[in-house]
């Protein structure tokens, strides 16, 4: 079915719809591999000093650190930003190009309105002014696979602007003080994405798939308000939980549907700020924090050491761990700007100025798209930590790691047990061995279901904590078990027996008379000591706290 999108219509001079692909919103664009050609050209960003936040190493207490960050995410459109052409992930090599996106004599750019709405409701989202009236650009730069010489932006009046991104770090030695934060953004843009260069060393030779060229990209460009690679890394994932609630980009950075470029400098507090270098095509939140902090420590060691910093280009060799020189920077005269001649200024409506009787799908409405924003994820975060009394850090954990936070709920949802000790289930023991194997959430051998039933066994105290674990291990192991399987095949059950459990722990206490001895001088560890004992003597399968009780009844009588 054809999508709505807005054309320039040359005899009245206005926006007119136009109709081309239609599908599904989220379009799945190609990967930045490491040695792909991605973006060139950047805003240039002002900077601003900000103390480094992270421990210093040799001479960094004597230099101040600055980071800004330019995020350039895919818009989820079926279609391109100015064609018809699919959108789709791995597609066969220019299998997905229209004439417009090869840059043919002749053919002219359909501005696609999915696109506009995506880049509105994102300013909305991150509290920016949106421009009621934006324009569009062209910027000059020559590479094999940008096959117009340039890329239409908007550098001169973007679409939003002046807004801001608040996120929180978690810091101290058990990362359990949340510090919240607020990154300016300077502006938001629409613009296209270039093709790709594939280089092939074997044969000494390029080759160019431009079915990413021409796809919808949105310019997040952030003041340097950051020091570190620990902040940016954590302001990219909050704005990648962002763009995902609203459903404007898929924001898979594996996919290269997230690209950073970071720029970074150093200064002497009270001192001029210092000659910048940027980092490009960052796909990963963890390469970006490495990448930061190893070029703060180049560059202090560089001065250090009395040479000087360049303003280049640089990427970064993660099999290294360092960046390497790409380009000199080019300045921002080289692009040669100028106005876009074949797309008109970009109007946008509120319900204030939205002419009468306009149709509404001839025009874009702010104040619409504002009311239909979802749950964005720092309020998700507020519910999370109000309805289950979860500690803020928990909450940020929850969110951060993809798919965590529906499998918290699904286990709430089946379980009896207490919020605090699912959470503590899910963050703990869950989470770790998917770390332990490098697993995603939607790989767990272990269901939310499974989980559950597990817990509420824990909960009417059928089993102990010590057997619960050894239960989870087993189920991580061989899937297809439940729980209650386990519990009896290995019988993990807890004593129900109190009369035998009293007769075995009166017979630990006389087998060691010394530990008693202790206990009776005070020593409150050598209660834990006959707990131990008499645990196992059971297998583990009596409760703690009940043996700890029949202990003390038996030693006051």
């Amino acid at each position: 079915m054809a999508a709505p999108v807005l054309r320039w219509c040359c005899p009245a001079r206005r926006w007119i719809l136009a109709n081309i692909d239609r599908g599904p919103r989220h379009g799945r664009g190609s990967p930045t591999g490491s040695r792909s050609s991605g973006k060139r050209g950047r805003s240039s960003v002002a900077q601003q000093p900000l103390v480094t936040a992270q421990k210093p190493r040799k001479g960094e207490h004597q230099w101040a650190a600055v980071v800004g960050l330019e995020i350039h995410a895919q818009i989820s459109s079926n279609s391109k930003l100015f064609s018809g052409s699919q959108v789709h992930f791995a597609a066969p090599p220019n299998s997905l190009v229209s004439f417009f996106d090869a840059s043919l004599p002749g053919t002219l750019p359909v501005l696609n309105r999915r696109c506009v709405e995506a880049a509105v409701m994102t300013g909305l989202a991150l509290n920016c002014h949106i421009n009621k009236k934006s324009l569009f650009d062209r910027k000059h730069y020559f590479y094999a696979d940008l096959p117009a010489g340039y890329q239409i932006t908007q550098q001169r009046l973007p679409i939003a602007v002046k807004g801001s991104l608040a996120y929180s770090v978690c810091v101290g030695k058990k990362r359990s003080q949340v510090i919240n934060k607020t990154v300016r953004i300077k502006q938001i843009q629409l613009e296209q994405d270039s093709g790709k260069s594939l280089h092939d060393d074997l044969r000494s030779q390029t080759l160019i798939d431009l079915n990413r060229a021409g796809v919808g990209l949105l310019e997040v460009v952030l003041e340097p308000d950051m020091s570190c690679g620990e902040e940016a890394a954590t302001a990219v994932r909050e704005l990648q939980l962002i763009l995902q609630a609203l459903g404007t980009s898929q924001a898979n950075m594996a996919e290269g549907q997230l690209r950073v470029d970071a720029n970074i400098s150093v200064h002497r507090p009270g001192e001029p700020l210092g000659v910048r270098t940027e980092v490009k095509n960052l796909n990963s939140a963890r390469f970006l924090a490495k990448a930061i902090d190893y070029e703060i420590q180049r560059q202090i060691e560089e001065l250090e050491n009395g040479g000087e910093i360049l303003n280049e280009t640089r990427s970064f060799d993660y099999k290294l761990g360092c960046t390497v020189p790409m380009r000199d920077k080019e300045g921002k005269q080289d692009y040669r700007f100028i106005p876009e001649p074949n797309l008109p200024p970009l109007l946008l409506y509120d319900s204030a100025s939205l002419p009468a009787g306009a149709d509404p799908q001839q025009v874009i409405n702010i104040d619409q798209l504002r009311e239909q924003l979802p749950e964005l994820p720092s309020v998700t975060r507020e519910k999370l930590v109000q309805q289950y009394g979860m500690l803020p850090e928990h909450s940020l954990t929850l969110l951060n790691e993809v798919g965590l936070l529906e499998f918290f709920q699904n286990v709430m949802k089946e379980t009896r047990a207490e919020p605090k000790k699912v959470t503590s289930w899910v963050l703990n023991t869950f989470l770790g061995f998917l770390k332990q194997q490098n697993l995603a959430v939607s790989e767990s051998p272990v269901t939310p279901s499974a989980l559950a039933e597990l817990l509420n066994l824990l909960d009417q105290k059928a089993i102990s904590s010590a057997a619960a674990k050894k239960v989870f291990e087993e189920l991580w192991r061989s899937g297809g078990k439940t729980p209650a399987q386990i519990v009896s095949e290995k019988r993990l059950e807890l004593m129900q027996d109190q009369e035998a459990l009293e007769q075995l722990c009166q017979a630990t206490m006389e087998e060691h008379p010394q530990v008693v001895m202790d206990l009776k001088k005070g020593n409150p560890r050598a209660i834990n000591k006959l707990i131990g004992l008499v645990r196992k003597a059971t297998l583990s399968r009596a409760d703690p706290t009940v043996i700890k009780e029949m202990l003390e009844k038996q030693l006051s009588s």
